[in-house]
């Protein structure tokens, strides 16, 4: 596909790799900073990866005083897309733990930095085994290429009876998220596992529809709206790894058109770049994307599990954590869940907040990095006295520091919520009687008339201009300001629509699911001047399965607080500059009656 890459574009690789290393795994430097007390060894593993061997790049941290008399727990932690073994974060992770007597092995993932193969989206049949084969090695029932040995590592059992079973652990996020739980579906030696700003499900991730998905779930059969700008970034940066790391091991190339992703990674790509979706295709698609998604697989994932995800996240937000959450919680693995202010999109916060930091690694200072530290101690160094937090916690921007997050015993944080009606004059009433009869249309454009964000540009660090819609392209719906004391939005709002659209009533059976509908939900924060902001420029593509009945959008989780005096004002809009959109004009108009009309739910943490 990318058969030469010109030097503009390199360069614009570099510089996305540089920020995706940077914005994935966790960056531990802590105090490893000053004087390192451990010994690193660099490693090569030749490893069975699907159809083909290949050799992973590894770099081995034992810490002083650790030997085969005076064993310690292990720690396995790989790159975010993009880096690899070395990089900023990866390294930084290995290091800090290894300087609080972990081993560390911190290796780069298939297909990036030297190691082998193409990359394969943390398959759990290649990816995930690739990883047993560096736990063996952590068991000392395999050498290094080099015949490296490990016979330092805890095992489990009385004295460490279980010989091949050594007590490893796993952290890293975003790519380096996905893989943990890749490995411990198919590995039940591992034994914690700390999954960052990851996904569920990557074709809600790559290809999202927020309409009437399955509770508790972000999956759908009906395909949704292409998120080209992550995909397409990301996807540069994976067929650039042949200039990025030069290497002439025939095992790093791909298939189906490909340079270094695996064949079927490839025929999705295409066919998210067609715009269509015929049935069959479209069924390979979701059936591949979720192959290799934990959502597939979670079943079989028993290890203890923490899962960190951030707020500020366009790529991989809060409702696919939560949908892992709810699956590991109903099968009994032991979970806990904790909404952050960062990710993807940005929201690195000031130290004093009490967030992690990436730069500074503030682990014994930090909120997060204290519940990954408690975490790997319960389950890692089987303290089992020690207090792993609650079940549920949430960074809250309008705290002061030290009091930044909010906590509960379950998830979600409260059974409560807060229910207004979509009225026909353009108001959201709080009293279904209080809805005015009315009916008002907007209609899409063949460009994008409406603007959230730049999807890499928090992650680069790039100026954004401020979210848009162009008049006649969408319709919105505001509340009377907020009276009696602040409130706090702590979950996945939820939106009920009717819609009225002869033109895709016409089409929408035609058997390509891209002639259905779309449309774009949102919420914004209208304060008392008028300015308004829309909570991390987070929004709800959704494709409509049948225009001619109701339907349900469920938006991307928030922590926010609406102060007084603030309005919420609810927006669909027929387009995103993000994303794909709808094929043909396609003019929506939405009726309102006292007895007949949507709504806006949000849950909330408390009022």
């Amino acid at each position: 596909m990318y058969r030469a890459v010109s030097r503009p574009v390199l360069r614009t690789s570099l510089a996305l790799l540089a920020a995706v290393s940077l914005a994935a795994p966790l960056a531990l430097a802590g105090p490893a900073a000053a004087a390192d007390p451990f010994d690193v060894t660099a490693v090569k593993l030749t490893v069975r990866a699907g159809d083909r061997d290949c050799t992973v790049d590894a770099d081995l941290y034992r810490p002083a005083g650790v030997d085969a008399a005076h064993p310690a727990p292990a720690i396995l932690t790989t790159n975010g897309f993009g880096g690899n073994k070395v990089d900023g974060s990866t390294a930084a992770t290995a290091r800090a733990f290894a300087a609080r007597g972990y081993v560390a092995l911190s290796y780069s993932g298939l297909g990036f930095g030297k190691s082998g193969c193409p990359i394969s989206l943390d398959d759990p049949t290649i990816d995930g085994k690739a990883a047993g084969r560096l736990i063996d090695f952590l068991a000392g029932t395999r050498t290094a290429d080099d015949g490296t040995r490990v016979d330092y590592v805890t095992k489990e059992g009385a004295d460490g009876t279980k010989a091949t079973d050594p007590r490893v652990g796993m952290i890293g996020g975003s790519y380096g998220g996905a893989i943990q739980m890749a490995t411990a579906a198919v590995d039940d030696r591992v034994d914690a596992l700390v999954p960052m700003i990851t996904w569920n499900d990557l074709a809600y991730a790559l290809d999202p529809n927020n309409a009437d998905q399955p509770a508790g779930s972000v999956s759908n059969d009906v395909p949704g709206v292409y998120k080209k700008q992550w995909t397409n970034g990301f996807f540069l940066i994976g067929e650039a790894q042949g200039l990025l790391n030069p290497s002439l091991d025939p095992s790093r190339l791909g298939g189906a058109g490909c340079l270094h992703f695996v064949a079927k990674a490839c025929e999705t790509k295409r066919l998210l770049d067609s715009g269509r979706y015929p049935a069959d295709r479209t069924k390979r698609m979701l059936d591949y994307a979720r192959s290799v998604s934990p959502v597939s697989y979670l079943k079989d994932v028993k290890a203890p599990t923490l899962l960190v995800q951030g707020q500020a996240d366009s790529l991989f937000n809060l409702n696919e954590a939560a949908a892992t959450y709810r699956t590991l919680k109903a099968q009994g693995t032991e979970t806990k869940m904790i909404w952050q202010s960062w990710g993807h999109s940005g929201g690195m916060t000031d130290p004093a907040s009490g967030e992690l930091n990436l730069a500074e690694g503030n682990l014994e200072t930090s909120y997060v990095g204290q519940r990954i530290l408690a975490w790997f101690d319960r389950y890692l160094q089987h303290r089992k006295g020690i207090d792993t937090g609650p079940a549920f916690a949430y960074y809250r921007d309008w705290m002061p520091a030290g009091q930044t997050y909010g906590t509960s015993a379950a998830f979600p944080a409260s059974g409560d919520s807060w229910k207004l009606y979509l009225s026909g004059d353009g108001k959201l009433v709080d009293d279904r009687a209080k809805v005015a009869r009315g009916s008002r249309e907007y209609r899409n454009r063949l460009l994008p008339t409406s603007h959230s964000e730049s999807q890499l540009a928090g992650l680069l660090g790039l100026p954004d201009p401020a979210p848009y819609d162009i008049r006649g392209t969408y319709l919105d719906w505001t509340s009377e300001p907020v009276e009696g004391g602040p409130v706090d939005v702590v979950g996945a709002p939820k939106a009920t629509l009717e819609v009225v659209s002869p033109r895709t009533e016409k089409v929408q059976d035609s058997g390509d699911a891209a002639d259905k509908l779309v449309l774009f939900a949102k919420l914004y924060d209208v304060a008392p001047d008028g300015s308004k902001t829309l909570v991390h420029r987070l929004v709800a593509p959704a494709r409509v399965p049948d225009v001619t009945r109701p339907f349900t959008v469920e938006l991307p989780a928030v922590v926010h607080r609406y102060q007084p005096g603030h309005r919420l004002r609810f927006v669909i809009a027929a387009s995103d500059t993000a994303y794909y959109g709808n094929r043909g004009v396609k003019p929506v108009t939405v009726v309102s009656a006292p007895d007949d009309t949507g709504t806006v739910e949000l849950p909330l943490a408390g009022r």
